[in-house]
């Protein structure tokens, strides 16, 4: 289990804690987060699940695979640090205290 901070765009911060094997989108989906549409539902075939990740913990996540990267091209405003599709970060123990920030939208 892994506690997560979703931080909205207007500075609303969500503090849920989200099952291991689940991702950080589910945890979002599961928890009612607002900002995080996951329209595909996890097939990595969109970008509403985008999210910048607290810079802290860039260095910290697996990298992005090519689909992931692709899909960003279409997120709104990425950053190529911080950008990240929610439904291809996969929680682990070792993502206890993760920070991540909704962009303005989703596109």
């Amino acid at each position: 289990m892994a506690k997560i901070t979703y931080i909205e765009h207007n500075g609303t911060e969500h503090v849920v804690d989200v099952a291991n094997g689940l991702t950080v989108m589910e945890g979002a989906r599961d928890n009612n987060i607002p900002g995080i549409e996951a329209d595909c539902g996890g097939a990595c075939a969109c970008s509403t699940c985008h999210v910048y990740v607290d810079e802290a913990w860039v260095p910290k996540l697996p990298a992005k695979e090519a689909m992931e990267e692709d899909m960003l091209d279409f997120a709104y405003e990425p950053d190529a640090e911080k950008s990240r599709l929610t439904c291809q970060l996969k929680v682990t123990d070792a993502l206890d205290g993760l920070v991540v920030r909704m962009p303005e939208k989703q596109i």
